[in-house]
This record gives C-alpha cells, sequence and structure tokens, in this order.
C-alpha cells in the first residue's frame, strides 16, 4: 500500500508542511471483522449487568390454585404468581450478570492501529503542529476547533502526554474527547467522527507496541 500524505496544520488551520505515514505502521490492511469484534468487546465490558425482573417464585401473592380444574366451566388455571396474569412473574426475564469478556492483547492493539489508519485514510485525521493553550479557556479552544473545521462534529483529540491546560479547555465542549495517545482503543477512535493529533502524539502512535 503506498505511502499517505498529511498535512501538518497550526491553530489558524494554515498548512505548514506534510507528514509521510507508511500504512504498514499502522498494520498495512484494515480487518473490518477485527475491529467489529473489539469494538463489541468494548461496549459488552461497559454494560453493568444490573439487570433484574421478578420471577414467579418471587412476586408477591398466594401459591394457591385460584379455582378446582374442572366442573367450573372455566379455563384451567394455577396460582396468581403465573406469568400469564397481571402482576405475575416474568417468564425467563433476565438477572444480574457479568457480561465482560476480553480477546487477545495482540489483537486489541492491532485493531486500534487498524483503527488509526482507517482515519488517515478517509481523511478524517489531522495533524497540528502545536495545540498549547496557555490560559486553559474553552473559547481558545473552541476558536481552534472552529479553524480546523471541527466544531460541527465529534473529535477525538490525541496528546503525547496528558496536559492539564488542554483537558481544562476541552472537557467543556459537547463532542470533544481528549485522550492520551497511549490510552487509545478501537472504540474511542471510531467513536468519533474526526481524529485531531499532535504531532508528538503522532509519534508515539508510530512506535512499535509492544
Amino acid at each position: 500500500m503506498s505511502t499517505l500524505s498529511v498535512n501538518v496544520v497550526n491553530r489558524q488551520g494554515e498548512a505548514v508542511g506534510t507528514v509521510d505515514i507508511d500504512p504498514a505502521e499502522f498494520g498495512g490492511e484494515i480487518n473490518r471483522q477485527l475491529l467489529h469484534d473489539v469494538v463489541v468487546m468494548h461496549l459488552a465490558n461497559q454494560r453493568a449487568g444490573t439487570h433484574s425482573t421478578l420471577r414467579r417464585g418471587e412476586v408477591a401473592g398466594s401459591t394457591k390454585k385460584l379455582f378446582r380444574q374442572k366442573g367450573t366451566g372455566n379455563a384451567r388455571v394455577g396460582t396468581r404468581r403465573t406469568n400469564k396474569r397481571r402482576g405475575g412473574g416474568t417468564a425467563k426475564g433476565p438477572k444480574p450478570r457479568d457480561y465482560e469478556y476480553h480477546l487477545p492483547k495482540k489483537m486489541v492493539k492491532a485493531a486500534t492501529r487498524m483503527a488509526i489508519l482507517s482515519k488517515f485514510q478517509d481523511n478524517e485525521a489531522i495533524i497540528i503542529d502545536d495545540l498549547a493553550v496557555p490560559e486553559g479557556k474553552t473559547k481558545q479552544m473552541v476558536g481552534i476547533l472552529k479553524a480546523l473545521k471541527l466544531a460541527d462534529t465529534t473529535c477525538l483529540i490525541g496528546l503525547a502526554e496528558p496536559n492539564v491546560m488542554i483537558h481544562r479547555a476541552a472537557r467543556n465542549i459537547p463532542g470533544v474527547e481528549i485522550f492520551p495517545a497511549k490510552e487509545f482503543n478501537a472504540y474511542t477512535v471510531l467513536h468519533q467522527k474526526r481524529l485531531l493529533l499532535t504531532r508528538s502524539a503522532l509519534d508515539t502512535l508510530r512506535k512499535k507496541p509492544e
């Protein structure tokens, strides 16, 4: 696969250079089935699993048969607790359970790199030379996102290291998430429409995973 050329911009949205990205650094090819499996795993691991319904042995009510089996002219019935009657128990309803499971670590890491590669291939990733927000003001970050044409879409901001000022400036902006590049996973990358990376974050992502 040919090398991808991505523009590097400043905070005003002006191109200040380019960076060449070798797809092989991010897995080379995209395995959609692997991406699907890893995203489903992340979603499953976020489920609380606290759902619970009352079954016929747990609802209030007598266990006595409502009336005799024969001779009344009515259809045969059981107790008030049956799931066929209003107020009765639920038949085979959900009970608390743990949905968590884990795929092999190599598969998860490979899926993360494929997700990043898909952003580059679909022109949904932007590289910025400097994202410093010295005052940590939300207004400053909104101005940067508008200059980069990212104000009207969801965006994942990737940093090389956690930055208190950048986090403070972006945390209240709807649709914007901030993560250090080392904490990326396939779900966080694919969940947001656009990807904004600092040059140092890109260098971190290009390093061969351990």
